[in-house]
This record gives structure tokens, C-alpha cells and sequence, in this order.
């Protein structure tokens, strides 16, 4: 099977990224950094499927090379940005870049693509989107679809379709031009944008959880040229979607004391929510900080007394077990980590449509910087 064709030979693609600016119309965004925001707005229009993150850790790298004291990529991918790395405590901020995607399984005598989800997809808010293919020569514009209304059946009209029966059109004539382009194994994505909303929103697919990688590597550039006591490493982890699975290893080979993840939560400040079993978080708000059994108290207790010092805004909530993020894995690595959890509500989780808010971020990387100038050697984060 042929891996894709030369890149000379291969057609335009249409599937480019784009950044639209409402400033103009818009004029509500609050002061953040500028080059933080563009370094937030490369994120988020950089490809990362997990297992597939090269592309947007060396967006990460490129960032942190002049603020860490030490810099390096482990054997899974993980970058890990250090400042103060002889300190005492250990400090871990991790934020995972990997996002939802699609593989692909199958090409068949059409032409068709085939695939199987890479992550927790909603099949109903996929349908009709359109996509990129990332292949070793470039992206290539595709859609996702099935049957046309009109054609549906009663029953399938009443069913949520499975993977099996839709398809990603690429355009191509016959499966030799499709595998021309395409190799088995290859992962989509949405097409990869953000866009300025009112009030400092932002939304793009990527928000999960590259604003969280945004939010630990603009505490690296908060912190460089500052006075700490501990050791300090910013984490952009890997395959977060598909078990945690760059936070169990980077954690076991940096052996933190102390591990803060950073996440999105669910914004319940739109029609359809459960403030009852959810808890109130709304946009604007500020970062969310945790507290339940997967969070050491000694951690929960220092945040929010940096919140408090710094003037920062904070949002509570609980979980009664362990979390779905990179804080459960950090917790239980080696001999236990005392472990945090800051999270960004997020509206529209897992969606091509997510929103944040850029004040949300820009609290958060401040939280977590004030966090971590406040930790002496001889802090005790025993329970």
C-alpha cells in the first residue's frame, strides 16, 4: 500500500488553518500577553491526536526554550520545562496536548474512508463537520458524513449511528487515488480554528486541554527570573484521552512531592446543565480549584491562600472520586504524589465547539505561579 505520493504531485489543500480576530467588533478582550496570546492561538491551530502530539510539542518547546533552565522530550513524548530544577520540593504543572481525533481503519474501492474514534466523540455533534486528514505530506480536506435525510429509515432515523456507518469523503475518485494521499493509520481532526467570542471568550476544538498546556507554560514564563525555593517542572503531557497515560510516565521520572494538573471542567452557565449534581461554575468566573479524595488538602489550602494574596478569583468544586485527568495519575505515581487539580470551565466539552475565557486562563497561570513562589523545602503536605 502506498504510504502517499510526492508532495509535488499532490493537490491544494483546502484544509488550512485560520485565525479570525473580532477585535474590531469586539473589543472586550482583556490585556493578556500578547505573545502569550499568540503562542495560545498556535496551540490551538497545531494538530495533536494522541499518540500523534510531535507537531505541537515542538510549538511548546519553541516556547519554553527561553525561559526554562532545563528543557528535554522523554522516550513518550512528554516535554518537560524545569526552573530551579536542584530546588526543593519537586513541583509538577501538567496540562496534556493531546486532543480528540479519528484513525483511520479502512479505504475502501470508492474511495471512502473508514475510521474508529481516538477519544470520547459524541457522534451526533460530529456528523457533518468539516475535517483534515493529517498524512506525512501535508493535511488533506475531507467531511465527514452518511445517508442523506431523505434516505434514512424510520429506525435509523431514531438511532444514533455507529462508527461503521459513516464515512470521511476526501473527494478522491478510487481507492488508488485515496491511498495516494492517505495511509492506514493516519488521524483527523476538526478543522483547527478559534475565534474571538464577547466578553474575553474564545472558542475552538482544541480547548481540551491545550488551554491547560497554555496555562503551565505561561507559569514558566511568569516564573523565569523569580526567586523560588522549589524545583519547578512545566509538563506538556501526552495521550491524556486514552488513559492518562503521558501523566503516569513523566510523573514516575521527574518524582514530584507536590503535582498540580490543569484541565477543563464543565461550565454549567448554559441551558441544559445540572447545577445539582455539578456544582455552579460559569465562564468569567475564575479557575476552578478541587478538593475530594484525589486532592491533597496541604495543596487545596495553599492555592487558595495564593488565590487570596494575589486577589484572584477562585471557583470550588467537589468530586467524590478520583478524577478523570491527569491529577489521578500524578497522585498515585511511585509512592504517592500530593496532588491539586485547577481547572478551566469550559462550555461544550468535546466539541468542535468548546469556549473558554481568556480572563479564566490568565488567573489561572497566575495562581499557579504565586502556588509555586510561596512552597518552602520544609513545607509538609502530609494529610
Amino acid at each position: 500500500m502506498s504510504q502517499g505520493g510526492s508532495s509535488a504531485a499532490r493537490p491544494t489543500s483546502y484544509c488550512k488553518h485560520w485565525w479570525v480576530s473580532l477585535r474590531s467588533t469586539h473589543p472586550t478582550r482583556s490585556t493578556m500577553h500578547d505573545m502569550s496570546f499568540e503562542f495560545l492561538k498556535k496551540l490551538l491551530t497545531t494538530p495533536s491526536p494522541s499518540g500523534y502530539e510531535q507537531k505541537i510539542q515542538a510549538v511548546v518547546r519553541a516556547w519554553a526554550k527561553p525561559f526554562a533552565d532545563e528543557l528535554r522530550t522523554d522516550l513518550h513524548g512528554n516535554v518537560i520545562a524545569a526552573i530551579n530544577p536542584t530546588g526543593s520540593p519537586r513541583i509538577m504543572l501538567a496540562g496534556h496536548c493531546d486532543q480528540l481525533a479519528l484513525m483511520v481503519q479502512h479505504i475502501d474501492a470508492e474511495g471512502f474512508l473508514y475510521v474508529q474514534p481516538m477519544g470520547g466523540w459524541d457522534m451526533q455533534i460530529l456528523l457533518g463537520h468539516r475535517l483534515c486528514v493529517w498524512t506525512k505530506d501535508g493535511p488533506v480536506g475531507a467531511v465527514v458524513a452518511r445517508k442523506a435525510p431523505h434516505m434514512l429509515t424510520t429506525e435509523e432515523r431514531k438511532k444514533v449511528p455507529e462508527f461503521i456507518d459513516i464515512w470521511i469523503d476526501i473527494g478522491a475518485k478510487d481507492r488508488a487515488e485515496a491511498e495516494s494521499l492517505v495511509a492506514l493509520g493516519d488521524t483527523i481532526t476538526v478543522e483547527l480554528s478559534c475565534q474571538e467570542l464577547r466578553n474575553d471568550l474564545l472558542t475552538s476544538p482544541g480547548c481540551d486541554d491545550k488551554v491547560g498546556v497554555w496555562t503551565v507554560m505561561e507559569t514558566l514564563r511568569l516564573l523565569h527570573g523569580k526567586p523560588l525555593q522549589a524545583a519547578v517542572f512545566c509538563v506538556s503531557t501526552v495521550q491524556e484521552e486514552i488513559g492518562l497515560r503521558g501523566a503516569t510516565t513523566s510523573a514516575y521520572g521527574i518524582q514530584p512531592t507536590v503535582g498540580i494538573a490543569v484541565d477543563v471542567c464543565h461550565a454549567t452557565d448554559m441551558p441544559g446543565n445540572e447545577k445539582k449534581q455539578l456544582g455552579e461554575t460559569k465562564l468569567n468566573g475564575g479557575p476552578v480549584v478541587f478538593r475530594g479524595p484525589n486532592i491533597n488538602p496541604h495543596v487545596h489550602e495553599r492555592l487558595v491562600a495564593a488565590a487570596k494574596s494575589q486577589d484572584i478569583t477562585i471557583q470550588t468544586r467537589g468530586v467524590p472520586k478520583a478524577t478523570g485527568t491527569d491529577a489521578n495519575a500524578i497522585q498515585l505515581a511511585r509512592e504517592g504524589v500530593a496532588a491539586g487539580l485547577v481547572s478551566i470551565p469550559n462550555r461544550y466539552m468535546h466539541s468542535p465547539v468548546e469556549i473558554v475565557s481568556l480572563k479564566d486562563l490568565d488567573n489561572a497561570a497566575k495562581l499557579l505561579a504565586a502556588f509555586c513562589q510561596t512552597v518552602t523545602a520544609d513545607a509538609n503536605w502530609i494529610p
